[in-house]
């Protein structure tokens, strides 16, 4: 007893000492989760369709499993079809948009090499930075937003000698989907590299990667292939992956390297995938069933659908007196809308209204858009004119009850 009394205080001394827990459990993490619904029609991401949200709650299964592989193939063999593409070297991006587009200039273009890059919105930026980043000589061809380039226009600049242009088909910033047909001749006929960006318009506008000779090709999940955000899609024909497997550097990139990423992905035709990082499981499922989805429908009822229901709401916005930004209905990008800011109005006020009183997003501008557009998103699963509808009405009723200026 005696002995048992002089080693309490002993032990207690000794759970003190090792107890390093200094900082008590946040009083907000044990709450349970809420997350409200919301009407998602801005420029992205989209409301996920039931179907989707439930294949990301299925059971977890080992990132290097066989089924896991399956998987993967399954994603390529969509990916080949949404892209219009047979490229063996093609993947799916652990990451969102911006992580095909880091992994695209990344492979493809090394320290010193000139590289071109088409802006007339923030896609343009963000590309053209990146390049700069990784130590490239970029070349601008800029235009305000809403401007789209012509291809006599991108010829003449061919005097750069680029090993890489860039073109972002949807430019969701200013709302614009830029015709792309004859470029890949004109960068076949320079030598150069044709990367497009469809992260806004896969599956709501067309696009063919090998008939129109483009040379890397990326997309993102959240928009209109109506997944969860967190996977983009990427493709390289043989052109890029002569380039970028023949480099005298190693890209800047491990996570990002292509030499690793096609050993994952299974195509660069070895009988083993050896571990490079572990891929996000449960977004791959979700990116699985989206693209089962496109294939169930069909990509051209999905650009037909898309067409259709941005046609109803530029009716309904001319209806409200709102003026579309975009003068020129061809080159208006199916799934994002933009209108000019009604005169008189605050676009915040507007936005702020629309969320609080209809649960409902839209956005303003993004980058050099900012202050001259507002944004409608109705793509993948929120391409209805019911939300079209929605749309309207909301927008109807900041137009009557926000503050409108006497200026």
């Amino acid at each position: 007893w005696f002995q048992a009394a002089r080693s309490a205080p002993l032990l207690q001394r000794l759970e003190r000492s090792m107890s390093s827990v200094t900082i008590p459990p946040p009083a907000c993490i044990l709450r349970p989760l809420e997350v409200p619904y919301r009407y998602l029609f801005g420029p992205g991401p989209s409301n996920v369709p039931p179907r989707v949200l439930a294949s990301g709650s299925r059971p977890i299964i080992g990132h290097l499993h066989p089924e896991m592989y399956e998987i993967m193939n399954d994603i390529k063999k969509g990916i080949h079809y949404a892209f219009q593409t047979e490229n063996n070297m093609t993947i799916a991006m652990s990451g969102s948009g911006h992580a095909a587009m880091e992994c695209a200039v990344f492979n493809t273009v090394e320290p010193g090499e000139s590289v071109l890059i088409a802006i007339n919105g923030i896609w343009g930026e963000r590309v053209a930075e990146i390049a700069e980043r990784m130590g490239a000589n970029v070349h601008k061809l800029v235009k305000a937003p809403g401007g789209h380039f012509t291809n006599i226009e991108i010829e003449k600049v061919g005097k750069h000698k680029p090993v890489l242009f860039f073109l972002a088909h949807g430019e969701s910033s200013a709302g614009l989907c830029q015709p792309v047909d004859g470029i890949g001749d004109i960068c076949r006929k320079h030598n150069c590299l044709f990367l497009v960006d469809t992260v806004a318009s896969l599956g709501a506008a067309p696009i063919f990667m090998d008939k129109q000779n483009i040379d890397i090709l990326y997309t993102g999940s959240q928009k209109a292939l109506n997944a969860p955000p967190g996977t983009a899609p990427i493709s390289f024909n043989d052109r890029a992956c002569h380039k970028m497997f023949n480099r005298k550097t190693k890209p800047v990139s491990y996570l990002f390297d292509m030499t690793h990423l096609s050993n994952y992905w299974g195509c660069d035709g070895k009988a083993v995938r050896a571990y490079h990082h572990t891929g996000p499981v449960s977004g791959f499922f979700a990116l699985r069933e989206s693209l089962a989805i496109l294939a169930e429908k069909g990509l051209e009822e999905s650009w037909r659908k898309h067409k259709e229901v941005a046609a109803y709401l530029y009716r309904g916005l001319e209806d409200l007196g709102l003026e579309l930004f975009i003068p020129d209905k061809d080159l208006r990008l199916p799934s994002v809308t933009t209108i000019s800011i009604p005169e008189g109005y605050d676009w915040r006020e507007m936005l702020v209204y629309i969320m609080k009183h209809h649960q409902m997003e839209m956005t303003g501008g993004l980058g050099p858009s900012i202050g001259m557009v507002m944004r409608i998103g109705l793509m993948g699963y929120n391409c209805e004119k019911t939300n079209a509808d929605k749309a309207l009405h909301a927008l109807a009723d900041a137009l009557k009850n926000c503050k409108k200026s006497k200026a």
